[in-house]
């Protein structure tokens, strides 16, 4: 305890591994972003988007339920064997992508990514929160999304070229065996947990504790309640746009190559954004940058009704990827701003429960607005949800 130093500058070696390994944890997300659901189509002749989509509404299931039990759990089994525990996890993941004979393998494969996803990025997020003290939270957070989303946004595009050149499967999902691997190892043998550096800023918060955790990072806190609602839109809309943007970009005539190209923009857009808009977060009003970042969003998103050529794609694309990057670092960095350090983790974890429920709710309502209505409709929809989860935050948080 005597020797635990809070800071950024103090802890850059293990600020810099886990930087690192969450960038494993989104390439396996990236694995799936582009192909599968070409895959589906490909492969096993699901065409109902709503069976397509089937997989990132498991996906976002089950990481949002481990993300709370992460946060919960974090105090009593410690990070870092959470952070192992969700390597473990991954390395079936790439060969039942692999060789999968049914969709239901594929369902499984994503429930086993959506348990890795909650338990290794929930865990890196609340690793280096633990390590950079106050000061530098929006930076630490910006360092991690982009490393995650720039790793998402790499992968997605390696994936559409490989499998352009050499077919949807086996070569693509190679990557996944790479990642899985090498995260394991370092986070077995290099990662060090921070429980102390909790203890530490522990001993000298002012922050008064929360009663129930839970219910007041839902809603009951004006601040809290305010960002878990934008983070649930938030991930809503990206659900959709995971599942039906290629979808879209294919009826519109794109090939595989060019749908690789702009599916990946937004998530590399987006992961290279934060690393100005996590350190903006330590500076500027959180409250207005949550504003505008979920008004961009929801505007692009009704305009990608009106897209037709790969240039007024990849500008949309662009667009939503600086949206969601003034947002994603500055939800977490608030949610610890009003959080007592002894309840961080399982605020987060409540937090990051209804964020990544809206990758369910999103495959979930637009497959069906989708299938029923057209996916025009789909797409303003969510749009327009998004553009009052904005509001929301604009008249309701007091930060």
């Amino acid at each position: 305890m005597a020797n635990v130093e809070l800071g950024l500058k103090q802890n850059w070696r293990q600020f810099s591994l886990l930087v690192l390994i969450n960038a494993f944890v989104g390439g396996m997300v990236g694995l799936e972003r582009t192909i599968l659901p070409q895959l589906a189509e490909a492969d096993f002749g699901i065409a109902a988007k709503t069976a397509i989509l089937s997989f990132i509404i498991v996906f976002g299931i089950v990481k949002a339920i481990t993300n709370y039990y992460t946060g919960a759990l974090a105090n009593r089994f410690g990070r870092k064997r959470l952070l192992v525990l969700g390597w473990l996890v991954a390395l079936p993941i790439p060969f039942l992508l692999i060789y999968a004979q049914s969709w239901n393998v594929i369902i499984l494969a994503n429930v086993l990514l959506g348990v890795n996803q909650g338990l290794t990025w929930s865990s890196t997020v609340v690793m280096k929160i633990d390590l950079v003290g106050e000061k530098h939270r929006g930076l630490a957070m910006g360092l991690n999304e982009s490393a995650g989303y720039l790793a998402v946004g790499g992968v997605a595009f390696l994936t559409g070229l490989i499998a352009s050149e050499y077919g949807i499967r086996p070569y693509p999902f190679y990557l996944g065996i790479v990642f899985a691997v090498l995260g394991l190892l370092f986070s077995t043998v290099w990662i060090k947990d921070t429980v102390h550096h909790v203890r530490a800023e522990t001993s000298a918060s002012q922050l008064p504790e929360l009663k129930n955790v839970f219910w007041e990072t839902t809603w009951a806190n004006r601040n809290l309640g305010s960002i878990s609602q934008a983070g649930l839109v938030n991930n809503l809309n990206d659900g959709m746009v995971w599942g039906l943007l290629p979808i879209l970009l294919s009826t519109k005539g794109f090939d595989l190559e060019q749908i690789g190209k702009i599916v990946a923009l937004y998530p590399m857009v987006w992961g290279l954004g934060q690393l100005f808009t996590g350190k903006l977060a330590d500076h500027l009003n959180k409250k207005g940058m949550l504003f505008c970042g979920m008004a961009l969003q929801g505007l692009v998103l009704m305009s990608l009704i009106y897209a037709e050529t790969f240039f007024h794609f990849v500008v949309l694309s662009v667009l939503l990827g600086i949206g969601t990057a003034v947002v994603y670092p500055t939800f977490l960095a608030a949610i610890a701003d009003f959080s007592h350090p002894g309840q961080r983790a399982e605020s987060i974890g409540v937090f990051r429960l209804w964020r990544d429920l809206g990758y369910a709710l999103g495959a979930l309502l637009t497959g069906i607005l989708a299938d029923t209505l057209g996916m025009n409709w789909a797409i303003g929809f969510i749009g327009f949800l998004t553009l009052v989860s904005a509001v929301i935050l604009l008249k309701r948080m007091q930060a």
